[in-house]
């Protein structure tokens, strides 16, 4: 379909037969983001709210399909990214994402861990030196007044306010400290998100690593890095009145911590009463749940 057609067809959405619209929208959809300019351009050529509100409706539909299909392609493919998976959750409520300038200032605070760190160091030391740079250095802390913002579960937003939820802190943690082959994995403990230090002399993949006794400790990243043993997360557990589940000690997969990401936002809409963002974001994760239990 040429420019002209395409440009013909966007006309026709002030059609009143809904019948009619609703082909023209399914027409408009099928063609995916490559539509997305024209009918952006369609749209500040219109002065008729209802045209373009149904312009917006049909952009908008058009992205989620992309960042759903994108997270499904992610959530099979062999590395599953975690940077990757974070931006794609981000992209989702800001479609527009400068996905250059977002890497960028991560490869800024990872520069200068990397510039500090050296083999020579202890795990703890290697710790130490993170923990400095991102929550000394470059400002980074716990979200502790507005906790259940959606805004701490996406990347974008924590790199330009340096604060976060345990989740994305410990995400942003993980990605600096793989980048710099520092084995420091997720653990999805109840209520709250911490990590993990495997010894790195008993490394397996995170998928086979059913061995509690292969952690050297955990980290806090949402109390600026404090490490701490099995006895508090026994603690903790004890005090949320939970059975001690080997789950709750071992790292576990990327796809589970974008999962869980997923699980925070849905929250965070459902108390802000965004009952649209919680159906869509719910069909994310039906969606990326099912990917995972199939590979």
């Amino acid at each position: 379909m040429n420019k002209t057609e395409i440009q013909a067809l966007i006309s026709l959405l002030d059609d009143p037969d809904e019948e009619v619209f609703g082909h023209i929208k399914d027409k408009l959809l099928s063609m995916g983001n490559p539509i997305i300019p024209d009918l952006e351009s369609a749209w500040e050529n219109c002065f008729d709210t209802i045209i373009q509100n149904r312009i917006e409706n049909i952009i908008h539909k058009i992205q989620f399909e992309a960042t759903l299909k994108e997270l499904i392609v992610w959530a099979k493919s062999k590395d599953q990214d975690l940077l990757e998976g974070s931006i794609l959750i981000s992209r989702y409520q800001y479609p527009d994402l400068d996905e250059k300038k977002l890497r960028k200032k991560i490869e800024q605070v990872k520069q200068d861990v990397w510039i500090e760190i050296n083999q020579n160091l202890t795990a703890l030391e290697k710790v130490k030196i993170i923990n400095h740079i991102v929550f000394d250095v470059h400002s980074f802390s716990g979200n502790t007044s507005n906790y259940h913002a959606p805004q701490n579960s996406y990347l974008n937003n924590v790199l330009e306010s340096k604060k976060g939820n345990p989740l994305s802190l410990s995400i942003l943690y993980t990605i600096i400290a793989q980048d710099l082959d520092l084995p420091i994995y997720g653990v999805n403990l109840p209520e709250h998100f911490i990590l993990a230090y495997k010894d790195e002399e008993h490394i397996l993949p995170v998928e086979h690593g059913d061995d509690a006794d292969s952690i050297l400790f955990y980290i806090n990243p949402f109390s600026r890095g404090t490490v701490f043993g099995r006895k508090e997360i026994d603690a903790f557990l004890k005090q949320l009145k939970l059975p001690p589940d080997l789950v709750h000690y071992l790292p576990c997969s990327n796809v589970d911590m974008i999962i869980r990401m997923l699980r925070n936002l849905i929250n965070s809409y459902d108390r802000l009463g965004y009952a649209p963002k919680k159906e869509e974001l719910t069909i994310i994760l039906e969606t990326l749940t099912k990917a995972k239990q199939e590979f």
